[in-house]
């Protein structure tokens, strides 16, 4: 299969400045350079991309995809290896990249069309496809500094797409879009790999990556970790991030209140296995840790379940649940939420945690994203959506 791109031991570094001569003046003055440490963003980055492949990246933030993307686009020079391209190449990297802010939506179309290397009559013949893609026609003459960041990304992506590349390569921007836009871009991606086109794609939403990309590279901290199959590179790469949490899943940059005579000071997520590991279809258990500072009656117990994205999943309490929870002053105990079959589909997860009065009124103990888990794949084997019904499809009739 022909190589479109190949990336020979690609490294880019960055200069972080501690401090900055502002002028020729104040540089004379100081009688020295600025002080700099270098920041190595990639570091000896190897791999090849296929033609008619959806090439995805992965990583946690700063781990260098960006840069990554910004290379294979020529938007960035490495310091070190080389990076061929076999194609027409179309970008869409940042949000706004190639708008004037002070010109119109159509103004701009034009703009980024020529910047993409299309002529005026190509524009002309695909300008109402453009702006019906982007389902801008009734903001086409209005600034675009007056656009949302949703609008920003689908007259960018419409105008990218309908140049026609060889090679399109998207970074995170299209989260931004909408439930309705990101179904079209996943139609018009499918209509690009059935046309033997190439897409490259940074995304944190693995799910997506699992189910649209034909290969997967894992960076970390700037150097590659794994190329390959979708679904054994991000689990991978999930099973590592797993490990690295703390084992009592505290969160950082959880919000957290309340009146404190009742705390949640740890949650456990285990496994079929008693384990850290989760898997669909598999018992699961979550544990919450608790302290009391006061005697209380009925103390209510809950949680809720979030995507990693912000969708909320689930909200179950103890009070729901029939249980009833006295405690003293100085006592100490756990709470499990115990499932017989998780029906939770692949992805990451947050657990925000809640403690309070018999009424629900009056918060002990409120924490938003107090833990993150990961569920890993298993039974049923769905990939689709955020949970599975668990059911069983039959075929009746003549066949």
């Amino acid at each position: 299969m022909t190589k479109v791109i190949r990336a020979e031991g690609v490294s880019k570094r960055f200069r972080v400045y501690h401090e900055r001569n502002q002028s020729l003046k104040i540089a004379l003055m100081r009688g020295r350079r600025a002080k700099f440490d270098e920041f190595w963003a990639l570091q000896d980055v190897s791999f090849d991309i296929p033609q008619g492949t959806t090439f995805g990246l992965v990583g946690h933030n700063g781990s260098g995809k960006s840069t990554m993307l910004k290379c294979l686009a020529k938007i960035l020079v490495p310091d070190r290896g080389r990076i061929a391209v076999t194609g027409k190449v179309s970008a869409l990297l940042e949000l706004g990249a190639g708008f004037h802010p002070e010109l119109s939506g159509r103004d701009n179309v034009y703009l980024n069309g020529s910047i993409l290397g299309l002529r005026k009559s190509e524009i002309d013949a695909r300008f109402d496809d453009i702006v019906g893609f982007a389902g801008l026609e009734k903001f086409i003459d209005t600034p675009v500094k007056n656009y949302s960041s949703g609008m920003y990304v689908r007259l960018g992506f419409s105008v990218a797409i309908n140049v026609e590349p060889d090679i399109l390569m998207v970074d995170e921007v299209l989260a931004v879009g909408d439930e309705e836009f990101q179904r079209k871009c996943m139609e018009k991606f499918k209509d690009f790999r059935d046309q033997g086109r190439t897409i490259v794609v940074v995304s944190h939403a693995l799910g997506t990556m699992r189910d649209m990309c034909d290969e997967v590279a894992w960076l970390d901290h700037g150097r590659l970790q794994a190329v390959g199959k979708p679904h054994e590179v991000v689990d991978d790469y999930v099973e590592s991030s797993h490990g690295e949490r703390d084992t009592e899943h505290t969160a950082d940059g959880g919000v957290r209140h309340g009146s404190g005579e009742v705390r949640v000071d740890g949650v456990e997520v285990l496994g079929a296995d008693g384990q850290h590991t989760v898997r669909t279809g598999e018992p699961f258990t979550l544990r919450l840790h608790w302290s009391a500072t006061a005697d209380v009656q009925d103390v209510v117990m809950g949680i809720g379940l979030h995507t990693i994205t912000g969708q909320h999943v689930t909200g179950p309490n103890t009070k729901d649940a029939g249980l009833r929870l006295d405690v003293r002053a100085g006592s100490r105990g756990s709470v499990d939420l115990r499932v017989d079959r998780l029906m939770l589909l692949p992805g990451t997860y947050d657990v925000s945690t809640g403690v309070a009065d018999a009424t629900l009124a009056h918060a002990f103990d409120q924490q938003a994203r107090a833990a993150r888990f990961d569920v890993m794949p298993g039974t049923p084997s769905e990939r689709l959506g955020v949970v599975s019904l668990g059911g069983r499809w039959t075929v009746e009739g003549d066949r």
